[in-house]
């Protein structure tokens, strides 16, 4: 369980997170969203240590990170960056095993139990049989795909996620967050996501957080949350909301587009 209580956060002397709680249990997927400028980034950024706190408390499982140094916050803490950053000489593997830094002896040489668990980080990934290919040679789904891998190679209880599908197309969307779903659900992984696209986040994400100026301004299921009047006054442009005809997720529509004929049919589930 990851438990934020009362989370402020300043960056060159301007408050930009103001008394954020929330608490994030295990096996759960919560999606911050919110306008540009809301401070998503900045609370991740935040919670991983980035950016340090002005005050307020994290804990993952009952223990509190503030104290801890980076090498030991990085055993409770997994980050996936918006941006891909990846060496483009190393192979997939080489990649993935720089999630047990921080776990490396003064050697810094890997274990057969890391070794396990790159090959468990790969296989969950569905990159096993691209394990020695040089990251510069593969697309940009597989590339996040990587950085996914290398993530759950920190064997962490927490994974924060930074709008991983950003630079995705339709079908590298769909099937990273269908991974990370069931990733979810079938481990005790505890997920926080920033997500630009609304529909997504109401499709996927088990609880939605709407930032808006460095405060929450309303968190619970995506149906509770995804309401006109909601966003309307948050994005300050008419929308309708619908339920998606197959899934029942809400799905977000510019005003006047409500006709089930005009529901776009993208995000499938496989």
């Amino acid at each position: 369980m990851l438990d934020l209580q009362i989370l402020n956060v300043s960056y060159n002397g301007k408050p930009i997170i103001h008394d954020i709680s929330l608490q994030i249990a295990s096996r759960e997927m919560l999606a911050v969203i919110g306008p540009n400028g809301a401070g998503k980034t900045t609370l991740i950024r935040a919670i991983s240590g980035v950016i340090p706190m002005k005050d307020g408390k994290i804990r993952v499982d009952g223990i509190d990170l503030a104290g801890l140094p980076a090498m030991q916050r990085a055993r409770y803490l997994a980050i996936v960056p918006q941006a891909r950053q990846l060496p483009a000489a190393f192979s997939v593997h080489q990649s993935v095993l720089l999630g047990r830094t921080p776990y490396l002896g003064w050697l810094g040489r890997a274990s057969k139990s890391d070794g396990l668990i790159v090959e468990r980080a790969l296989e969950q990934t569905q990159l096993t049989s691209l394990a020695g290919r040089l990251v510069g040679e593969l697309s940009g789904g597989e590339q996040q795909r990587v950085l996914l891998a290398r993530a759950l190679a920190q064997d962490t209880p927490v994974l924060l996620l930074d709008e991983p599908t950003t630079h995705l197309d339709l079908e590298h969307q769909s099937s990273f967050l269908n991974l990370l779903r069931d990733l979810t659900e079938r481990t005790n992984l505890t997920v926080l996501i920033v997500l630009h696209d609304l529909n997504l986040a109401g499709l996927y994400a088990d609880r939605l957080a709407l930032l808006v100026e460095g405060r929450i301004h309303r968190v619970g299921k995506p149906a509770d949350v995804l309401t006109p009047q909601n966003l309307s006054s948050v994005y300050h442009i008419p929308v309708n909301v619908v339920a998606h005809p197959e899934y029942g997720t809400p799905l977000v529509l510019p005003d006047g587009k409500s006709k089930v004929n005009d529901i776009p049919t993208s995000y499938p589930k496989f």
